[in-house]
């Protein structure tokens, strides 16, 4: 595997890192595949800590065309819907007429926003789209960055979810200002990265989620870059969703406080955490006399396995996603299932580590089988 070095600080640009931890041989793929599970691929996942600012991030990348080999993500389930619906609306607040969004996926947010506004666009600036195109939704395949051009209109620039995935976010947001003009909003959700770490969320930090660039740091960087934060609202447990105007004359960038100290806490809490997590787990799941399963064909159960989750007792896995089921979660031998197959089995073992999809997931499989024994 051929690295991409990141030994420069996101924030500072100093080549003054401090190793943190590393989980050796990690599965580089997110996804579901149909493939041996001999060709799967793994990489060090190597954290490292900024002791200027406390900002902790992957200090070796890996290729985009290795992380991304195909669309592992489609939003399902209730809580998904419901942030698609709210952010639309949030973003209807902010009162634009014609959206730039950059990466959108399968295009559900702009479908939202543009069946509940009048005279407004939407055009989605995706790489590799899978929505389609009308009479208000235009689809650019391009990548956004400091060459992207276009000719249409746009007074709002939105994306979600996405930042957390760039590997310069400082390149990324300037890219951003340089394309919009003075008065021209940046509307965005960014993942509570701070509190799912806190909670111990796996889908915080990983391959993906390359920092902890928590919203404080996020606030700094948009000043930085000629913006002023005219919104920020704290979404649930879920996301930042933030409105910042282009200014004419920049104000005043904040002095930082360094945070290395609660996060590197916050960091090492993680992984002890689960160290302990998974020992108990094994020891439950080892004492039951039925079948288990574990929830979640995703990052959640790769760092379970990674933690040392025992596979001898696990018949397969559980998820609603139908671009999962069917096929082998990557770095794994086990295969994906509806959790409908539950219905009937009788008493059952599931482990149930799933972050903020915890509660309308287990009210998912308590509805499907109510004899489910829950490990989490």
């Amino acid at each position: 595997m051929e690295y991409i070095p990141r030994n420069k600080s996101i924030l500072t640009g100093k080549e003054n890192l401090e190793p943190l931890y590393t989980f050796k041989d990690f599965p580089v793929f997110f996804g579901c595949v149909d493939t041996p599970e001999g060709e799967d691929v793994r990489a060090d996942m190597s954290w490292a800590i900024d002791p200027d600012t406390g900002v902790i991030q992957l200090d070796k990348l890996l290729p985009l065309d290795v992380l991304y080999q195909t669309q592992h993500v489609d939003g399902t389930g209730p809580t998904w819907a419901q942030y698609y619906h709210d952010l639309a609306d949030y973003i209807a607040k902010q009162n634009p007429k014609h959206v730039l969004e950059i990466g959108g996926g399968q295009g559900e947010l702009g479908k939202i926003f543009i069946d509940n506004t009048q005279d407004t666009t939407w055009t989605i600036v995706e790489p590799n789209p899978l929505s389609k195109e009308t009479d208000r939704i235009k689809i650019i395949p391009a990548f956004f960055d400091e060459n992207f051009v276009y000719e249409g209109q746009a007074d709002a620039v939105v994306f979600s979810q996405l930042m957390e995935h760039v590997y310069d976010p400082r390149a990324f947001i300037h890219a951003i200002a340089t394309y919009l003009a003075t008065g021209e909003k940046l509307i965005f959700a960014y993942p509570n990265l701070q509190v799912w770490l806190s909670k111990k969320y796996t889908n915080a930090l990983n391959f993906e989620h390359t920092m902890l660039l928590t919203d404080y740091f996020i606030d700094a960087l948009l000043v930085e870059h000629g913006f002023r934060v005219t919104d920020k609202t704290f979404y649930k447990e879920h996301s930042v969703l933030y409105t910042a105007e282009k200014l004419d004359l920049p104000d005043p960038v904040p002095v930082l406080e360094n945070k290395y100290i609660e996060y590197k806490e916050l960091f090492l809490d993680f992984v002890s955490y689960h160290t302990k997590l998974v020992g108990d787990l094994n020891k439950e799941i080892s004492a039951f006399d039925g079948e288990v399963y574990v929830f979640g064909a995703h990052i959640f159960s790769q760092y379970l396995f990674q933690f040392g989750l025992t596979k001898e007792k696990i018949v397969s896995l559980l998820d609603n996603s139908p671009l999962k089921q069917g096929k082998r979660l990557y770095g794994t031998p086990f295969q994906v299932q509806n959790p409908e197959i539950l219905r009937g089995k009788g008493r059952v073992g599931v482990v149930l580590k799933v972050g903020i999809y915890r509660d309308e997931i287990l009210k998912q499989l308590q509805a499907v089988n109510p004899e489910i024994v829950i490990f989490e």
